[in-house]
């Protein structure tokens, strides 16, 4: 699983999410703040996680380029049949 691999994006991600505890730190205790910042960092992070997983399902062996279906043991179901 690549949920603990931290990549150039995170930084980004991490950026973001401390504004955002400052911008709760009044209306809440830092602890707080500190927390919820926390449980919102590893949400994302497992629900791009999934995302990434079911585009990889989803797109298999690749995308036909002239159609723009899914493509099954090399052939394109579409693009690659016999015409009648």
């Amino acid at each position: 699983m690549t949920l603990w691999k931290f990549e150039k994006r995170d930084i980004v991600l991490v950026v973001g999410l401390l504004l955002f505890m400052i911008g709760l730190i009044p209306f809440t205790s830092p602890i707080l703040a500190i927390i919820i910042v926390i449980a919102m960092y590893f949400g994302i992070k497992i629900y791009v996680e999934k995302r990434k997983q079911s585009i990889l399902n989803d797109v298999g062996g690749g995308i036909c380029m002239e159609c723009g279906s899914k493509i099954f043991d090399e052939k394109c179901p579409n693009c690659d049949s016999p015409k009648e």
